[in-house]
């Protein structure tokens, strides 16, 4: 089939089942889904840091890049797309919908709807649920569906409709302000990584050791070509022409437990702080995509899914300790499919806080050679609306290299809410 059918900028994206509820969360007990939607080809660009190699490029260019891409690999016409939906968390200052210039960029009709959800860090996953859902109630027949961010050109914010009468105005940082500061307690995401650890009595020490091991394994990952296929290269505009950007650039090769414990507490400086910005991950640019649809449609185009969407869960929890939001939307979304925690082969995780994949994996009893295998968030960073469906994207293609079945994409949702997925190859 060419290239392989799931790329990244990094992107990629999925399709859920039909019989889940509105919500995906509230059947009680194991059920088995009967999966309507099947993933094909999925792309990302490249993750890139703050101000980074990405920086320059419209969110709707990063979009419109994966999108293009994931058609090619599928081998889908842009006129055959039934709808578009991708995450998008920060588009103050982009434009009349995003997503739908994204769409349009990529070549695909006025004809197609498209559109963008905000649940902000689930964004890019819960993009793919919804696309399963249309899929599932017969609304479309093929959708691609991901996300995108370029946290670097997210603007700074100022209410200026009725004037400033004297002195000065502040200026507000939508990163912050929209992104990475709970609505409920105005403070940083950072804080709520405390309040975890502090209850789960995560320790500093562990929070660096899981850093440490998300920087080696990512390391060992990209140096064995293992992320080579889902990305899709971005062109940026230079002065000395058109760079190529194909490669994750957040990654700190070399990272070791002695350098990173020499770091100071960033959001608690009173001596109680253990979150780091070493044990934290990274504000970053990037996209991801994929196509979804039914197996009777792969079958009739000759296509050959990467995987099917069993079952999936959301759920909301205490806001000030949001990062837990994974541990109850596993647990749902594993009795939904009628498997077993021990039934995965493969869960990815994102790592927004090391002292939340520590709880998490803690609460869960999973064994760590089965989570992030080729490291996560804190490594490669997160890009807030498309984090999601690059989880999903590296989820599938570590099923695929490994030759493993069964696989978990989760994540946690600032405000308190988790989101996640079952998959399964075969």
């Amino acid at each position: 089939m060419g290239p392989h059918p799931f790329p990244r900028i990094r992107g990629n994206s999925w399709g859920p089942a039909a019989s889940q509820g509105r919500s995906g969360s509230r059947l009680s007990g194991p059920r088995p889904l009967r999966v309507v939607s099947h993933a094909l080809p999925l792309a990302q660009t490249s993750w890139c840091s703050f101000n980074g190699a990405l920086a320059t490029v419209p969110v709707q260019d990063l979009g419109s890049t994966v999108i293009k891409e994931v058609l090619k690999r599928a081998t889908v016409a842009p006129e055959d797309v039934s709808e578009v939906i991708l995450g998008h968390v920060l588009s103050a200052g982009c434009g009349q919908n995003p997503v739908r210039q994204a769409s349009v960029g990529a070549g695909i009709p006025y004809s197609v709807p498209a559109w963008s959800c905000q649940m902000i860090c689930g964004s890019g996953l819960k993009a793919v649920c919804l696309a399963a859902q249309s899929i599932g109630i017969g609304d479309s027949s093929i959708v691609v569906a991901g996300g995108m961010e370029s946290m670097s050109k997210a603007p700074h914010l100022v209410h200026l409709r009725t004037g400033v009468r004297l002195g000065e105005t502040a200026l507000a940082d939508s990163v912050l302000c929209d992104g990475l500061t709970c609505a409920f307690h105005n403070y940083h995401m950072g804080i709520t990584a405390e309040n975890v650890a502090k209850k789960w009595q995560v320790s500093r020490e562990d929070q660096d050791k899981i850093a440490v091991l998300s920087q080696n394994r990512t390391e060992s990952a990209q140096k064995a070509g293992h992320f080579d296929k889902e990305i899709v290269p971005v062109f940026v505009s230079s002065r000395k022409g058109l760079i190529e950007v194909k490669t994750d650039e957040f990654p700190r090769h070399g990272s070791n437990i002695e350098a990173m414990s020499k770091l100071k507490p960033y959001f608690l400086t009173d001596g109680t702080g253990t979150v780091t910005a070493a044990n934290a991950s990274g504000i970053n640019d990037g996209a991801a995509a994929v196509v979804l649809m039914k197996k009777s449609e792969a079958d009739k185009r000759g296509l050959t899914p990467l995987a099917q969407i069993v079952s999936w869960s959301q759920v909301g929890v205490d806001p000030s300790i949001m990062g837990i939001g994974p541990i109850p939307a596993i647990k749902q979304a594993v009795a939904k499919a009628g498997w077993s925690l021990e039934d995965v082969d493969v869960f990815e995780i994102n790592e927004a806080f090391a002292a939340l994949s520590v709880a998490i994996a803690k609460e869960l009893g999973l064994n760590p050679e089965k989570v992030n295998i080729q490291g996560g968030a804190i490594a490669l960073g997160h890009p807030l609306g498309a984090s999601g469906c690059r989880i999903l994207v590296t989820l599938l293609h570590t099923l695929e290299r490994t030759g493993r079945t069964r696989g978990v994409a989760a994540l946690c949702i600032g405000g308190g809410m988790g989101i996640a997925m079952c998959v399964q190859r075969g």
